[in-house]
């Protein structure tokens, strides 16, 4: 039977959404395939990041060390992929299309002397080939693409599935594999983290309130925070308000910024431009507050209030405020 590898990324053993999502993808393909997917985990905290894998269908997990394998760092991480690959005959290597998943992939392609195909998503046997829709131009665009090759490298677009455990469990045994490393593999390594609060984050939020030109300015931002914060969400914006200097980076949803896909993602007075919707379209429901009934966001949304934002935003904060009060003392 052959192998499929997934690598699964962690942040010192914990496991998001995403990669979750990315190896319920890769579990499918195997199964239609006739596959046995093992995963890969490697880095700091590889052993915490492996518990549980099998719950979502890895029969086997490999754990990755090495004393050069303190944390994150690309051509580490590529080569011993690369080597793990060789040694368990994989007939295919899988990781999610993140910043992360595609540059190391692009690490094995490299080395492997193999084409990589980023973005996948959808997946289907052809022979010995696999035809592939996937992601281009920041996804304005889907490519139907052919992969030939001996040793199929692939990423799964991100929220491209949505993450599902089986209903039972695979054997989920543990091997152990020590890669052959220098310090040539460790010419760019992550060395340092800068520690963040915890709390929700742009990526991972249930619900995005995003302002976009329409809000005005950066004091205007407050009502976007309150209305974020009511919902238990995270704040969010477009890429002018970033030029314009009323928000960080950090908060730019887009294909430049954050790729979002929440339950709930609330447009506030954002025209819709392609490289802003490509960044949240994997978002569940899409609420737009908009006084141009024909902007690209308002003709995409489940549901648009055409109405000054000012007005409207505000006005939703009070309501969840006052149903929330009379809730607490009704209760």
């Amino acid at each position: 039977m052959s192998i499929f590898l997934y690598l699964v990324e962690h942040d010192r053993g914990r496991i998001d959404e995403t990669t979750l999502g990315g190896i319920t993808g890769a579990r499918t393909l195997a199964e239609s395939l006739g596959a046995e997917l093992h995963a890969v985990v490697m880095g700091a905290g590889a052993a915490s990041a492996a518990d549980g894998l099998d719950a979502y269908g890895a029969e086997q997990v490999h754990l990755v060390s090495h004393p050069l394998l303190t944390d994150y760092g690309p051509d580490a991480w590529g080569e011993s992929l690369f080597q793990l690959a060789g040694s368990v005959g994989a007939s295919a290597v899988i990781a999610t299309g993140t910043d992360r998943g595609n540059e190391v992939m692009a690490q094995v392609g490299a080395r492997a002397d193999l084409a990589m195909v980023a973005n996948c998503l959808a997946i289907e046997p052809d022979g010995d080939d696999w035809l592939m829709t996937r992601v281009r131009w920041g996804g304005s665009l889907h490519e139907r693409a052919r992969l030939s090759a001996p040793v199929k490298l692939v990423t799964l677009a991100p929220h491209s599935t949505e993450a599902a455990a089986t209903g039972q469990p695979a054997a989920g045994t543990v091997a152990e594999f020590t890669p052959e490393l220098d310090e040539s593999h460790t010419v760019t390594m992550v060395v340092d983290r800068v520690t963040v609060s915890e709390g929700i984050t742009l990526a991972t939020a249930p619900v995005v309130v995003s302002g976009g030109r329409g809000v005005g300015s950066a004091e205007a931002f407050d009502i976007i925070e309150e209305l974020a914060g009511l919902l238990g969400g995270a704040v969010g914006c477009s890429r002018v308000v970033t030029n314009n200097g009323w928000k960080n980076h950090k908060f730019q949803v887009g294909q430049t910024g954050t790729v979002v896909a929440p339950d709930l993602y609330v447009a506030c007075g954002i025209s819709g431009a392609i490289q802003h919707w490509v960044g949240m379209m994997n978002a569940k429901n899409v609420l737009a507050i908009n006084i141009d009934r024909d902007a690209p966001m308002v003709t995409k949304a489940d549901w648009a209030v055409i109405a000054d934002l000012h007005q409207v935003v505000p006005a939703i904060s009070a309501e969840i405020t006052r149903r929330r009060t009379l809730a607490a003392e009704s209760g």
